[in-house]
């Protein structure tokens, strides 16, 4: 059962959204790529990220994203995976990623919401693991 789980906090894993070339859906727009993040001097293990967006459109309409859900047998120690590309058409939305992940037999898990429009180019600070500068969420 659930209640029989102990949920220990989740310590040196971030997520971030960092502007990437690579990444533009459009010629001259910024591509922007979500990446995991893991400052911790160990792996993490069997890594399930759930990703979705949810909020209103500027017109009152409620929408909801479709749920992605990406997989990593393993996330090395103070390395960074990259998750999935994200089109900028979201960042009005509460955008979430749901990390769970083994350390040893311990299950860990967290969700990282961006609230709307808090990734813009003035949220930018530099991550030093990726070598840029993106938006954090701890």
């Amino acid at each position: 059962m659930k209640e029989d789980i102990k949920f220990d906090p989740v310590e040196g894993v971030t997520v971030a959204v960092v502007p990437e070339e690579a990444a533009a859906t459009e010629e001259g727009k910024q591509g922007w790529l979500v990446y995991l993040i893991n400052h911790n001097d160990y792996a993490l293990q069997n890594v399930i990220v759930n990703s979705h967006g949810y909020g209103t459109q500027p017109d009152g309409e409620a929408v909801k994203t479709s749920t992605l859900r990406h997989v990593f047998a393993e996330v090395e120690a103070r390395s960074a995976v990259p998750v999935e590309p994200i089109d900028p058409a979201l960042f009005h939305l509460n955008n979430q990623y749901w990390v769970s992940y083994y350390r040893d037999a311990q299950i860990f898990d967290k969700k990282f919401i961006f609230v709307p429009d808090s990734i813009v180019p003035a949220n930018l600070t530099p991550i030093t693991l990726l070598g840029q500068d993106g938006v954090l969420h701890v």
